[in-house]
């Protein structure tokens, strides 16, 4: 006995800036309400709202290496500066020694 054939649905995606105004519009007026005035399932909303959720802490968290690296750096090359004159300043105490 062959099971009736049920149309498949074809994943729809949607923009980004879809995504966007429909979280937006969530932020006002609710997810459930949102998800039923545009029609999708309420679990998209909410996995695109932790999405982008994700990407801002992501965001900060890359700022804040970059501001960390960026310290490092400078750290790096003052200390550099600093042992190359220690390097230069026992050579020539060396050389007045012999």
């Amino acid at each position: 006995m062959k099971k009736p054939e049920t149309p498949v649905k074809s994943r729809t995606r949607h923009s980004q800036p879809y995504k966007d105004e429909a979280l937006l519009l969530a932020e006002r007026v609710g997810i459930p309400d949102a998800a039923k005035q545009l029609g999708l399932n309420v679990n998209m909303l909410y996995s695109w709202r932790s999405k982008k959720q994700l990407r801002q802490e992501r965001g900060e968290t890359e700022q804040i290496l970059a501001t960390e690296n960026a310290r490092l750096k400078r750290q790096l090359a003052d200390q550099a500066e600093e042992l190359a004159i220690l390097k230069k300043a026992a050579a020539y105490f060396a050389r007045n020694q012999k």
